[in-house]
């Protein structure tokens, strides 16, 4: 745990733990679902894996997450004080999309942005079988361009090489334009219509393929017309 605020406020108690770097997204990947280490891992690709494991550690030593082992694999569960976390999370992060529109070169990950993606899909709208969809980001950092998400069924996987499956449909974008259309800034038609998204395969594939995905609950809300400015 963080050094004392030496404050009998909530707030300040809560923050003891809270406000470590990356604690509060560790929370937030958990409330999203995340229960394995590698889970948790391609949900905070920036973060080192003796970090987590520290802040996991210090979060079941706090009692926010119970260490389960189950026929050999470990899973990381939110007990009662953490699920209860869950509007805290949805809270900021709404405010965060109300207010913090800017965004950096270095804010713009695809492997996060991927991963995210995977798990919205709406399989009842994908069509049955397998579905390849190719993702190339010409402008993104090498090693980084090419992706492929492999929808079968009621499971979505997420792989930087290619898995060997014809690809249905093959999406060319700039990271950031994708980016904003996952975080609800733009939508898909206004990509498409631009040119910084581009769609190849099958023309019913090619329409269809936005209805795959549900947004993120934050891309829904409403956004003020002025924001905060840019951090120095």
């Amino acid at each position: 745990m963080g050094s004392s605020y030496h404050q009998f406020c909530p707030v300040a108690k809560a923050m003891e733990l809270l406000d470590e770097r990356w604690t509060l997204l560790i929370v937030r990947e958990l409330v999203t679902g995340s229960q394995h280490f590698n889970q948790l891992r391609r949900g905070l690709p920036r973060m080192s894996p003796a970090l987590l494991s520290r802040r996991l550690h210090q979060l079941a030593r706090a009692g926010v997450v119970e260490r389960r082992t189950e026929d050999g694999h470990v899973r990381y569960v939110l007990t009662e004080a953490g699920r209860e976390l869950r509007p805290v999370v949805e809270a900021l992060g709404a405010w965060g999309t109300r207010w913090i529109g800017e965004l950096g070169d270095e804010d713009l990950d695809p492997k996060l942005l991927l991963w995210d993606m995977h798990r919205n899909v709406d399989h009842a709208a994908v069509p049955a079988g397998r579905t390849v969809i190719y993702f190339r980001f010409p402008g993104a950092p090498a090693g980084l361009r090419d992706w492929w998400l492999t929808i079968t069924g009621g499971d979505a996987d997420v792989c930087d090489a290619d898995p060997g499956h014809p690809v249905d449909v093959t999406v060319t974008a700039g990271l950031r334009a994708l980016v904003d259309v996952w975080r609800g800034e733009l939508t898909w038609d206004d990509t498409l219509r631009t040119g910084e998204v581009r769609l190849a395969g099958p023309e019913p594939l090619r329409r269809a393929l936005p209805t795959w995905f549900t947004l993120p609950p934050f891309a829904a809300i409403p956004r003020p017309a002025h924001r905060l400015p840019a951090r120095p």
